[in-house]
């Protein structure tokens, strides 16, 4: 704690606290912004640097397994056996033979994220 913030009364340190929340959110709104618009620019073939960082877009897929689809295909026991569909689960019942592996593959669902990361140069 600084020798202002000990010197700060109650309803001061608010007052602060509020005004830096709001100026965090702000910048934040702006950031996730400014970060899609990058990515777009980037996508479309834009490249630029700062002297610290470089842009990059990195990609991640999540596979997902449609409830309805799962349980048709393999039944209401196996529906419940993973429940939420985990993917971790159903990949190790697949492993083991519980469930058929192409049937499962045909039924995937992958969700593509992108996110934007500064790499120090």
């Amino acid at each position: 704690m600084t020798m202002t913030e000990a010197s700060m009364t109650f309803q001061e340190k608010l007052d602060r606290y509020a005004t830096l929340r709001d100026t965090i959110q702000g910048l934040e709104a702006e950031k996730d912004e400014l970060g899609k618009q990058i990515k777009l620019e980037l996508e479309a073939g834009e490249y630029a640097e700062t002297e610290l960082y470089r842009p990059v877009v990195r990609v991640s897929r999540v596979v997902s397994y449609p409830l309805e689809r799962f349980r048709e295909v393999f039944g209401d026991a196996a529906a419940l056996e993973v429940a939420s569909i985990d993917r971790k689960r159903v990949e190790e019942l697949a492993k083991a033979g519980d469930l058929d592996a192409e049937q499962l593959k045909g039924m995937a669902q992958v969700q593509v994220r992108k996110s934007l990361v500064l790499e120090p140069r």
